[in-house]
This record gives structure tokens, C-alpha cells and sequence, in this order.
């Protein structure tokens, strides 16, 4: 294959974090504080239909991001996209949304930021020998210009100061990047032309939108290390292939290669001779561990009865639920559960302990449980007042009053799952709901989710239809009962807590653990140890409806197979 052969810049211009340096973990932490704002900053109903979404992955990212506020754990684990990229994904080209996204992931920024490194080593060697060539080197970054200079004066102890042409930031574009205006704005005041010789050089899909519609340039710098499938499937026909890149580099030495191959150009020995020595290539850092009780591999029976827990499995009604329990633990003192919280001794793992006396000192949750909005109410109660029964039911109980000021919201926790519902019932399977939610309320949710779901239910226990609540087995066993069927493992109970895995392995049936928050495999084995004294783990471990229903089916294979 012939070597790719772009004309000799005379300009280049580069993004900033993710290109030149690493701001990683202050910029991360900025977008999840950020995203935990959504509501209040009203960006919620700007968010972008999944429909709309141009990828697979950009879908899960908008639905996971709609439903529990903040990124996926896989896209934290890599930290491999930038915020604009994230920005342009929600909310595409609303130059609204944007604008008050990035105003406010500024806002955040100052509480996280100060960290900076060059992005590979050897950066600052290689920017100078672009100099040495004779090429204006610049940034062009969507950061605000109070973030950039402290972070170019502190990044290598502050010799990149000076060594830029131009610096252009956010706040001082007409508009953020991916608009277009940037490239000719940097380029202006150096008297150069926004044009073929002007190479920008960025790590995201938003800087390929910005150069391809200036007309300059496209060089993406690969500093995530994505594979070409990535590229395949983000540069494809159906998301932006008319922003694909003229070229796409691992690292800098591959940068210099291909400045040093351009067209209308030469060079003297002694520039060849002045370019630094090639390093080796940069590796990928460890990825994030997947779970691994994957349906591939698990035995089980195939079901004539399905049992669904109702909020964050088959439903979002995650806000109305987290502001209720906050408002619940206010009156701890007042209704005198506070003296009932657990030894911290007999928790389960370190950060229940930590959540216990969090609790206890603050009559809150602790803020990090409230961004990560992954553990349900009825696990947080088991949590804080472990097998005492007659606090489970007051803290219940006032959670109830509480709950009537926020519920009312129900929207399908994905894409499609009444017609998977529907597909369930059509394969002449029984299906219900199990819920520790009050009656007054599920039925109310029930009605108004994706335009009523009751006809798509054999059976409904809600939480006040028996003495006590999951992780009993006064539910399913009242299920049981209204259905006429007896308990095996022919019924399977799908949720997705520890409080229904409990639930459906003392019952006796199949526990499918629902992992819609999509825990990773060291985090699993926290919350399912396996112990003598928690000895409660699932059957199985699904992380969306597409992988069930493909379990499912396979169950049923196997079945006609063996009959």
C-alpha cells in the first residue's frame, strides 16, 4: 500500500487534552459531576432520542447516561473519549445544550483540575522539532483559557510555555468545536489561510467534524489506541463517514513520518539529522474485567414462568426513588431508627461499612451513592438495619411518604422491552412483576409506562400485598399462589439487586441477576461472595434485554432438543 502523502503544513494546529496532554482524571471527574446536574441545569429533555444515535455504542451511551446520570463504567474504565465528544453524542447540533454543557462542565472543572502530563513521552521533543522545521504549531482547544494556562505552565514544570504560535480557547471561539469558525480564527493572526497546508491534529470525532467542515487538514491522533473496527464503525456510512480522517496516527513518530513524506517540500541533513529517536510504541492499559457468569455458560432450566422486579429493571424511576430515601434518612433521629442503623462489624464489605457511617454521621447518603444511582432502596435499607424486620418496615414506610412528593415518572429502562414482554407471553411463558413498591404507586406507573403495561402481566405483588418485602420470600411465595404453580427452577425471577437474588435463591427458583448498571467482575464478587454467611449468589448474569432474550432462546432450543 502506498504511503498516505498530504501537502507540507505550514500550520498545525492540535487539541489539547487527549492529544498533547493527559487531563484524564480531572476531566472525568468534571463530566460526572456535570452529568449529575442535567436535571436542574433542564439539558434532560435536550438529550438526543436513542433513535437518533449514529452508533450502537453512542445509543448505550445516551440511554445509560438518560437513566442513571453519569458515564458508563466501561467508558470511565478505558477514559478513552473526550467531553465534547460526549456533549456531541447527548445533544448533537443543539448549540444551546452545548453551550450551556460546557459552561457548566467548566463550572465543575475548578473543583478537579491541576493534573497535567504530556500525552506520550518524548511531546515536548517532538513539538520543538516541528519548530526546527520550520512549521507554526498551535492549540485549539474547547478548555476555557483560565484552565489552559495553568495547565501550560505546570505541565513539564513549565517549558511549554512559549513554544506555541497560537493558543485559542473555548471561551474565546465564536463557537465551540465541532463548528468550523476555530480553524481560521487561529490561523488569522499568523496571516495564514485556513486551508489544505493547516493540519489539525485531535484525538476525537469532534475534531474531524471541526477540520472537515473548515476545509483543512484531518490528522487523528489515536491516543486511545481504538482498533479498526472502532474506526469502521464510527467513520461507517450510517454515522460519520463524511468526516472520516485524511490520515489516522498511533503516535507521534508516526506524525513526523508523515510531515516528513508531505508533498512540495525538502529537507536538509541537518534537519533529518535533529529529529528525535523513535520510542517504542505506547500499550493499551489493562482493560475493564467483564462479568463472567455469561449466559454462555450457564445451566439452567427453561422457564414456565417469568418474575420481573419492576424499578431499574423493567423501568427507570431512578430520581424519584434516590430523592425520597434522602428525604427518609433526614428524619432518622425523629422517628427513631437512628439507634437501629447496624454495627458497622457486622456489614458485609468496607463500603457498606462506609456507607453505614456516612448515614450515621450525615443522615444522607454519601454523594458518590447518589451520583452513581446503582443500588436500589431496598438494598440500602437492607444495608443499614440488616434483619431487623421492624425497622426495614418503618424506614419503608416513611420512604412511601416521601415517595408521593417524586413519583410519577416510568419510562422503559430500555428500548423495546414492552415488546419483549409481549414475546414472552407469545412464547406461552407466564410473566409478573415483583416489587417492594407500593401498591399506589406501581399501578399508577404501570398505566402510564410506554402507554400501560397491565395487560402484558399474568400476576403483580407489590410490596404492601405482604407482611414483609423482598429479600423475603413472602412475594414469590404469594405469587406462587395467585398463579396455582409450584416453586422450581423452571421459575425464574429477573433483578437487579442483591435483594432479589436473595429473594428468588431462599424461594427456591432460578435467580437472574439483571446487571443494567453494568457492575464489572470485582465488584460482583463483593456483592455476591459466596460466604458462609453470604452465601447467596445468582444464577446467571445478563447486562441488557437483547442478551436475555438470546439466553432465553437458547433455554428453549435446548429444550426441544432434550424432548
Amino acid at each position: 500500500m502506498d504511503p498516505v502523502v498530504l501537502p507540507y503544513p505550514k500550520l498545525m494546529l492540535f487539541d489539547w487534552h487527549g492529544t498533547l496532554v493527559d487531563t484524564h482524571g480531572a476531566m472525568y471527574q468534571a463530566i460526572e459531576e456535570m452529568l449529575s446536574q442535567l436535571d436542574e441545569l433542564d439539558l434532560t429533555r435536550h438529550i438526543l432520542p436513542e433513535t437518533d444515535a449514529k452508533t450502537e455504542d453512542d445509543e448505550k451511551l445516551i440511554r445509560y447516561i438518560r437513566i442513571y446520570r453519569h458515564l458508563h463504567p466501561r467508558v470511565l474504565a478505558e477514559q478513552r473519549i473526550s467531553r465534547t465528544d460526549v456533549f456531541e453524542v447527548l445533544f448533537g447540533d443543539n448549540d444551546v445544550a452545548n453551550t450551556i454543557a460546557h459552561k457548566a462542565y467548566n463550572d465543575c472543572y475548578r473543583n478537579h483540575y491541576g493534573s497535567v502530563k504530556p500525552f506520550q513521552a518524548g511531546m515536548y521533543e517532538y513539538l520543538t522539532y516541528l519548530k526546527q522545521l520550520g512549521i507554526r504549531i498551535g492549540v485549539v482547544t474547547n478548555r476555557s483559557r483560565e484552565f489552559l494556562e495553568p495547565e501550560l505552565a505546570s505541565v513539564e514544570k513549565g517549558r511549554w510555555q512559549g513554544l506555541f504560535d497560537v493558543t485559542l480557547c473555548g471561551d474565546e471561539m465564536h463557537r465551540y468545536k465541532p463548528a468550523p469558525d476555530s480553524m481560521s480564527q487561529a490561523a488569522s493572526p499568523l496571516g495564514l489561510d485556513a486551508d489544505s497546508h493547516l493540519w489539525y491534529i485531535g484525538d476525537s470525532v469532534t475534531d474531524m467534524m471541526t477540520a472537515t467542515r473548515a476545509r483543512v487538514t484531518r490528522v487523528f491522533y489515536n491516543g486511545a489506541l481504538w482498533t479498526p473496527h472502532w474506526f469502521e464503525q464510527v467513520f461507517a456510512e450510517t454515522a460519520h463517514h463524511q468526516y472520516d480522517p485524511d490520515i489516522i496516527v498511533d503516535d507521534f513518530d508516526e506524525l513526523l513520518d508523515l510531515v516528513l513524506q508531505s508533498s512540495d517540500h525538502s529537507f536538509t541533513p541537518e534537519q533529518l539529522q535533529l529529529r528525535p529517536d523513535r520510542l517504542p510504541p505506547r500499550q493499551l492499559q489493562p482493560p475493564r474485567e467483564e462479568p463472567d457468569w455469561h449466559p454462555a455458560i450457564a445451566s439452567l432450566t427453561y422457564p414456565s414462568v417469568i418474575l420481573f422486579d419492576w424499578h431499574a429493571t423493567l423501568v427507570d424511576t431512578l430520581d424519584a426513588m434516590y430523592h425520597a430515601v434522602d428525604d427518609m434518612l433526614k428524619e432518622l433521629r425523629e422517628i427513631g431508627l437512628l439507634e437501629h442503623l447496624v454495627d458497622a462489624a457486622r456489614c458485609k464489605s468496607p463500603d457498606d461499612q462506609r456507607l453505614v457511617e456516612y448515614v450515621r454521621e450525615n443522615l444522607s447518603l454519601h454523594p458518590k451513592i447518589k451520583l452513581d444511582r446503582k443500588i436500589s432502596r431496598t438494598d440500602i435499607f437492607e444495608i443499614l438495619f440488616a434483619e431487623n424486620e421492624v425497622a426495614k418496615k418503618l424506614a419503608h414506610k416513611t420512604f412511601t411518604d416521601h415517595y408521593r412528593k417524586y413519583f410519577g415518572t416510568a419510562l422503559p429502562f430500555e428500548p423495546k422491552v414492552g415488546e419483549m414482554l409481549a414475546g414472552l407471553r407469545k412464547l406461552g411463558l407466564v410473566v409478573g412483576v415483583i416489587t417492594n413498591r407500593d401498591r399506589e404507586f406501581f399501578l399508577h406507573e404501570l398505566n402510564m409506562v410506554d402507554g400501560g403495561w397491565a395487560h402484558l402481566f399474568d400476576t403483580e405483588i407489590c410490596g404492601d400485598d405482604t407482611v414483609q418485602r423482598k429479600p423475603h420470600t413472602d412475594q414469590i411465595l404469594k405469587a406462587a399462589d395467585n398463579l396455582n404453580i409450584s416453586l422450581g427452577e423452571d421459575i425464574w425471577y429477573v433483578g437487579d439487586s442483591t435483594t432479589d437474588v436473595i429473594a428468588a435463591k431462599s424461594a427456591g427458583i432460578t435467580s437472574v441477576f439483571f446487571n443494567g448498571a453494568q457492575w464489572d467482575q470485582p465488584w460482583l464478587n463483593k456483592i455476591f461472595p459466596g460466604s458462609e454467611r453470604y452465601p447467596y449468589k445468582p444464577d446467571v448474569v445478563v447486562n441488557d434485554f437483547a442478551e436475555f432474550w438470546a439466553m432465553l432462546l437458547t433455554c428453549r432450543q435446548q429444550q426441544k432438543r432434550a424432548n
